[in-house]
């Protein structure tokens, strides 16, 4: 079945802050793992007293900013009602695998919320991750969505699978998954369509699979560096048609934006998660405020936040609260399905795998 939605967002107003700091603030550095290394925490907060300030360095995938605008004082609030000492936050927001990057080579973020699970595994494989961050009930994701496709007002290009946007003359936006992990998902959720379509014809085919993006990929108008970028070329009214997250589509209803969210008969399950960056925190010594933040995170409150947005909670009463809101296609698809992500990165955006090779079939963008 194919669904429609009548959209509009508000626009995200970003900013990217390369930032590298101390924080004050009291903590340990000898537990690697979050809940050894809150207790130990506090058990040094009660030894002495807590600094007045203590400071958070938050390094984000650009799509979040509107929910942590609004999360982050909650917390503040939250941490001053509890134990008196102000937190103060400094943000980043960018492409998520520039994010990652970033990280890796010296911006000190103590929390990092990403876009994909890969992005997060790049951090530990450096050492900068030393705990086991989906070590919780949610597998280490603060959100969830789906990939949809965006279309303008009155859908004039008969959009209503990913197979319309091969069409002659459909203008495609979708970011580039040579820095945003949004794009993977992208990407992975018209692969896998093929994969599912060939499947339900007889056989599960990865040559239509790959004939699938490809044809797609000769569409499309502007690779931009990450989901908000692409959404801002589309807010100016480039392309007729845009590959992004749900969420994205369904916070443009509270700004009035004339769009049509499409949902695709088979389409992806998006998770997105975080991770506290041990070897930042270590060095900030602010373990026990960054935990209590991650594991704001995770509260009703905040999960409620995200909903709001547009996300699909990954707390069940949350969800529950929230699930008229969405539709869920019955091809809905995970990353399980295209093999995880060792065997996504692997042969889907690898040297010289499907992805490198639809561009050099392609042409640059």
């Amino acid at each position: 079945m194919k669904n429609f939605k009548t959209l509009g967002l508000i626009t995200a107003t970003l900013f990217t802050a390369s930032i590298a700091l101390t924080a004050c603030g009291t903590g340990t550095k000898s537990a690697s793992t979050p809940a050894a290394s809150t207790a130990a925490a506090t058990t040094a907060a009660s030894a002495s007293p807590k600094a007045e300030k203590v400071t958070i360095t938050l390094g984000a995938y650009s799509v979040v900013k509107e929910s942590f605008d609004l999360i982050i004082p909650k917390f503040k609030d939250h941490w001053k009602k509890k134990t008196g000492q102000t937190v103060e936050f400094q943000e980043s927001y960018v492409a998520s695998g520039a994010q990652a990057t970033a990280i890796i080579q010296g911006f000190e973020a103590d929390i990092a919320p990403l876009s994909l699970e890969g992005d997060v595994q790049k951090i530990a494989e450096k050492g900068l991750i030393t705990h086991d961050w989906k070590n919780n009930p949610y597998k280490g994701n603060i959100t969830a969505s789906i990939a949809a496709i965006g279309v303008r007002e009155g859908n004039p290009k008969g959009i209503k699978d990913w197979a319309d946007l091969t069409k002659p003359g459909v203008e495609v936006l979708i970011p580039n998954p040579s820095t945003s992990g949004g794009a993977k998902w992208d990407i992975n959720a018209i692969y896998g369509a093929g994969l599912k379509a060939s499947e339900a014809a007889g056989k599960k085919d990865p040559a239509a699979a790959k004939d699938l993006v490809s044809k797609v990929y000769k569409n499309i108008k502007v690779l931009d560096k990450s989901g908000a970028d692409s959404l801002t070329t589309f807010d100016k009214g480039v392309g007729d048609a845009i590959v992004t997250y749900e969420n994205e589509l369904l916070a443009r209803i509270q700004s009035g934006k004339k769009y049509v969210e499409i949902i695709p008969q088979y389409t992806t399950s998006i998770e997105n998660p975080v991770a506290l960056i041990d070897k930042y925190v270590d060095k900030h010594g602010n373990r026990e405020v960054a935990q209590a933040f991650l594991d704001f995170l995770y509260t009703p409150e905040a999960q409620k936040v995200f909903a709001e947005k547009g996300f699909r909670s990954v707390l069940p009463e949350v969800a529950k609260q929230y699930e008229k809101n969405y539709t869920t296609p019955a091809g809905l698809f995970n990353i399980e399905y295209l093999g995880g992500w060792d065997k996504v990165n692997k042969e889907l955006y690898g040297k010289g795998a499907i992805w490198e090779t639809i561009l050099a079939e392609g042409g640059a963008k």
